[in-house]
């Protein structure tokens, strides 16, 4: 009963790195990959754009 809360809060903290640890890889494919994905949505944006 004693170490209860302390492991309520290791477990808080547990989730937070691990929510943290996600973001940075979110980031940082969003880095990698955001030029590309933009560079598609230009060029179908473009080529719909002369069909019309």
């Amino acid at each position: 009963m004693l170490f209860s809360p302390a492991e309520k809060g290791q477990g808080l903290v547990e989730y937070a790195l691990i929510l943290v640890l996600v973001a940075i890889v979110v980031i940082a494919v969003l880095m990698l990959l955001g030029p590309i994905i933009g560079n598609v949505f230009s060029t179908l944006n473009d080529s719909l754009s002369a069909v019309s």
